[in-house]
Parts: structure tokens; sequence; C-alpha cells
């Protein structure tokens, strides 16, 4: 918890952010991400809420990727390619804790160890996830890993954000722009077809500042059936970078995402179908929220033109995203 009464909280298991409480313009806390009330609800819950995602987020096509002239075999959780990292991905590990204080931010330090061969990736992998909360209201996630054998890696966070307030209802009306002119087309299974195409006179142009059902039925938007798409960040430096921007109209909350990731995936929740009693009684619907999730693109092992993905021995990978909540 900051000075002002925002906070966010964290678990062990899966690293899941479990509840950001921040102010809307009227200076009430409302709980603007998705999750349970119980680690029950978590553990037999396959959406991934609030968690970290890896080795792999996002879709390897195939369930498998060739590194140095060996090819290697993943766990297929998606049909027949990789999802999220596989059938125990990071969301699935109990990681280890430690607190983080300064004068003007809190956090917690979660580390976590993934052998050689887990889920079918290459290398021992030591990985470190930093969640800050700062006094702004920013929600600072920083991420480190080394290996000790070339293989792949893309991290990312999987929270489900609602500015108005987890259980009120669809995000349909939530306002978005996303820095972003390109994005990488998909074929029937989800999988990119290895080009980079202009957002220009599609459902996916939000450079502009637009509702996000105001295009969500679109047949282009198919097999998604709503928004489950990979954004090309525009950027003229490298580093921390505007990637997305959201306004919540009734509530004032304003969400604005900044990153180091070349990539972000908006995914609006298409496959909730209010089966599941989840945190105060609530049933999370389809479009329930929408998921700016940072990264580099999917099937990047299996795509040589897209931004490499390769981590090798005595490298170490870095990435930082930024989250942060004001009101207006």
């Amino acid at each position: 918890m900051n000075e002002s009464g925002a906070s966010v909280t964290v678990i062990d298991y899966g690293g899941i952010i479990t509840s950001i409480e921040v102010p809307d313009r009227n200076g009430r806390l409302g709980d603007v991400v998705l999750g349970y009330e119980t680690l029950e609800g978590y553990l037999s819950d396959g959406s991934h809420y609030g968690a970290i995602i890896g080795r792999f987020a996002n879709r390897i096509g195939g369930a498998q990727f060739t590194l140095d002239g060996q090819r290697f075999e993943l766990a297929a959780n998606n049909g027949p390619n990789s999802l999220h990292g596989g059938l125990q991905g990071f969301d699935r590990a109990v990681w280890h804790a430690e607190p983080l204080e300064s004068n003007a931010e809190a956090g917690v330090a979660l580390t976590h160890t993934s052998p050689d061969g887990d889920q079918g990736f290459p290398g021992t992998l030591a990985i470190s996830v930093k969640y800050t909360f700062t006094d702004r209201n920013e929600l600072v996630i920083d991420y480190d890993a080394t290996v000790d054998k070339p293989t792949v890696l893309n991290l990312t966070n999987h929270s489900y954000f609602n500015l108005a307030g987890e259980g009120s209802g669809d995000v349909l009306g939530h306002q978005l722009m996303i820095s972003a002119d390109r994005y990488t087309p998909v074929d029937g299974e989800m999988i990119p077809v290895g080009e980079l195409a202009s957002v220009g006179d599609t459902p996916l142009d939000f450079r502009t500042r637009t509702a996000i059902g105001a295009r969500i039925g679109d047949p282009r938007l198919r097999p998604a059936t709503g928004y489950d798409h990979n954004y090309e960040i525009s950027r003229v430096s490298p580093g921390l970078v505007f990637a997305a921007r959201v306004w919540e109209p009734n509530s004032g909350r304003v969400l604005e995402v900044l990153t180091s990731e070349p990539g972000v995936q908006l995914y609006t929740a298409n496959h909730l179908d209010g089966s599941r009693i989840a945190r105060a009684g609530h049933r999370y619907g389809k479009y329930a929220a929408f998921c700016l999730e940072t990264q580099h693109y999917p099937d990047s092992p299996n795509q040589p033109s897209f931004p490499t993905t390769t981590l090798r021995p005595g490298e170490t990978f870095r990435s930082r995203t930024v989250y942060a909540f004001s009101s207006e």
C-alpha cells in the first residue's frame, strides 16, 4: 500500500497479482483486476489471471522450434501449439518471495529456477521478477533471467483489467489507444504468418482513442471472436516507451502502459463464460476485462524476421513494463 491508500497484492503461487486497488476520479478505491478470493480458484482455473507467464508467453506453432540446428519438442496445450509455456508454465510455479521497501515505493522480488527440459525448453533458467508500486500509483515490473545453455524466452504478466472495477460488467465502453501502426497477422490457429501488416482500415486500428467495443463484432477478428492480437509498438528509441492508454468514462480511471518490449498483445477475455464464481461472488463473462500483455511476438522462434527471443549463456535478459494508474 502506498501513501494514498492504493495497493497491489501478490501471491507466490504463479507470482499472481491478485488485486490492484486504485482511486477513481472521486478518490474512491476499487479493485481493477479480475481474480479469486482463495488459492483454490487459481489452482483450478486455466485463465492465467494476473500470473507471470513463461517460459514463452503466447503461442509457439506446432509446439516445436529449432535452435542452433537442434529441434525441440514442447508441451502442446493449445491444440497442436504451445501456449504460455505449456502444461505447467510459470503461472503454475511457486516462486520464492522477498519484500522490497524504500521511502517512496514498496514491492516484492520473486525468483524461480526452471530446470533444463522444463516443458521441453532447453537450459536451466534463473528468473527474477520484481513488482514495485510507487506513490504515483505506478506498478513497475522488472524481469531478469540468465541461462546455462541456449534457449528461447518470452516473459509477460497476464493481468485482466476492468477500470470500472472487477465484476462490474464488460469493458466494451472502455476507450483504448495503442501506439502501433502494424500488427502480426495470424492463421486460423492464431499463429503469425510471418509478416507485419498495417492496422489501417482494419478493426485493429487503435491509433486514436476508440471504444474497445466499437468494432469487436467485425468478422475479420475471427477466429478470436474478439481481440487476441499482437501489435508492433511504435518506437523512435530503445528502452521504455509508451505502448497504450485506456480510459474508463464512468469512473474516470486511466491506465497507461509503458514497456521496453517490442510488442503488446491485446486480449479481450473472449473465452470467459461466467461459469465460475470469482471474487465477491462475481461471475466474469465474455469481454469482462482486457489484457495488455507486453511481450516479444508470438511464434518468434519459428519466424526469423521477428525480433529474436534467443537467450544464450553469458547474456542477461532484462525487460521492464510500467502500468501507471491515474484518473481524470
